[in-house]
């Protein structure tokens, strides 16, 4: 480690500084996160309102939600570099006016042109906002308290996407469609205001200049990956098409590794995969994502078509997925202190594999309370497994690459819930082919099948050793003879 990381790892935190800090601004980071989550799903519920409102038809409203994802996806690779050269706070205060902005000019749309345009608007500055957000949690806390920084950046990446069809259905059915838009205004004004006024800036480097061929590689890669991922849950394309793009993505990534080698400064650090807790964290525990990310999309599926309950029924028995991730924060610190990160990510796996298997078990006869209860333990699983897993990427990554490193495990966080849904949409697909109706059952099968993927993620969190990230963990354990 140089001499100018040392002193970054040896400098004062901001909630040193200021014990407020701690908490004014995870608020400020949470809330951005929340924004970005919540536009990523609210929209689902609104698409047959907007359509008609636009005059188009519900199936080219797919558009709509696919552009958002794929602007994510272009930008979030190098959103690293603008914090470092202009600065974080400023970047995030950015981010959020985009966002904010392009929320207003959403739900003023009175074109699907213009609702296509505005949306890719508020896309760049999700990508922008949510990697920048995690820079400055990771920064404003010491290592030995990075799991609490963590937490309050994963719970809404698990809220959002529970709370967001109900908040959507909502607003739609009571309100318009575009107040599932102007909802962002106050959160985005407040937030941008609390960013400049508590959130501190960090040095910037002038001296690093943008990779603009990597930035194409990677970025086209990622959009070109992320709308294949899209159509195969939801084909909008040819299936020859489908394999087109995928196979172009694949060449744009493949090609990207090597130009990566020969260039100083590339868009993406894929150094950062050397340090074991980063490639765990991202991989592994993407991996085991995946498996977990496919629930949310499945659940209320099953619920409405299977099992014929009303959106609002389903949404309520669903939600508590979300109150689960908070009753885990304050025993996720315990758990790592304890048990370290190698034993809390295996079992964690093996818990949510087991309890997305468990679904296949539940039935219309059902009684709801036996549902809440058993939504809860998921929401435990899943939210024991992202905060791990987050926490671990970062856990010993050094102060110089964090920039970088939030930039690349933001990239594979946002592929990991696209992953997930499109195979559950695909497995879901493949056991409907002979064109008979979703029944029960039909669900049980697919839920039984993706049970497997969180099981996949098992030989990356055992090649973890017992002192990994356990400046963050606090947890000691000797590694036996061999």
């Amino acid at each position: 480690m140089t001499s100018t990381e040392n002193a970054s790892e040896n400098r004062t935190y901001a909630i040193e500084r200021d014990p407020r800090l701690r908490y004014i601004i995870p608020a400020v980071v949470a809330v951005a996160f929340l924004m970005e989550q919540l536009d990523s799903t609210i929209i689902v519920t609104a698409v047959p309102d907007i359509a008609r409102s636009l005059a188009v038809t519900p199936l080219a409203m797919n558009l709509a939600v696919t552009t958002y994802i794929l602007t994510l996806a272009m930008f979030i690779p190098v959103s690293g570099w603008f914090a470092d050269r202009y600065g974080a706070r400023r970047i995030f205060a950015l981010s959020l006016l985009i966002f904010t902005l392009g929320s207003i000019l959403c739900g003023m749309a009175t074109s699907f042109p213009m609702l296509i345009a505005t949306r890719a608007l508020q896309g760049f500055g999700g990508a922008m906002m949510t990697p920048v957000g995690r820079l400055i949690l990771i920064r404003s806390f010491p290592r030995s308290q990075l799991v609490t920084a963590m937490t309050y950046m994963t719970l809404p990446a698990i809220v959002g996407p529970v709370i967001g069809p109900v908040l959507g259905g909502f607003l739609t059915t009571y309100l318009s469609w575009r107040w599932i838009f102007w909802v962002n205004l106050p959160f985005g004004l407040i937030g941008m205001f609390m960013a400049l006024r508590y959130v501190e800036d960090t040095a910037r480097d002038h001296t690093v200049k943008f990779d603009f061929p990597g930035f194409l590689m990677v970025g086209f890669g990622c959009v070109l990956l992320q709308y294949g991922i899209e159509n195969i849950g939801r084909p909008t394309i040819p299936v020859f098409a489908i394999v087109a793009v995928l196979i172009a993505a694949s060449l744009l990534l493949v090609g990207f590794v090597r130009y990566a080698r020969m260039v100083k400064s590339p868009a993406v650090d894929l150094t950062l995969f050397r340090l074991r807790t980063f490639r765990v964290g991202t991989l592994a525990g993407g991996i085991c994502r995946i498996g977990l990310n496919g629930v949310p999309f499945l659940l209320p599926l099953m619920l409405q078509v299977g099992f014929g309950m009303s959106p609002i029924v389903s949404g309520s028995l669903t939600f508590v997925s979300a109150l689960s991730a908070l009753a885990v924060r304050p025993v996720a610190s315990k758990l790592l202190r304890v048990f370290g990160f190698d034993r809390v990510l295996t079992w964690s796996a093996i818990g949510g594999a087991i309890v997305v298997a468990g679904f296949a078990l539940i039935g219309p006869d059902t009684p709801r309370w036996m549902i809440i209860v058993y939504v809860f333990v998921f929401g435990i699983a899943r939210a024991t497994q992202f905060m791990t897993s987050n926490t671990l990427s970062y856990s010993d990554t050094p102060a110089a690459q964090l920039s970088r490193a939030t930039s690349l495990g933001g990239v594979l966080q946002q592929l990991s819930v696209s992953f997930g849904v499109s195979i559950a949409a695909m497995l879901l697909g493949v056991v409907t082919l002979d064109g008979s109706p979703l029944t029960p059952e039909k669900f049980h099968i697919t839920f039984l099948i993706m049970a497997f993927i969180p099981l996949l993620g098992l030989p990356g969190f055992m090649r973890l050793h017992p002192e990994d990230g356990h400046q963050v963990s606090g947890h000691i354990r000797r590694r036996k003879a061999v």
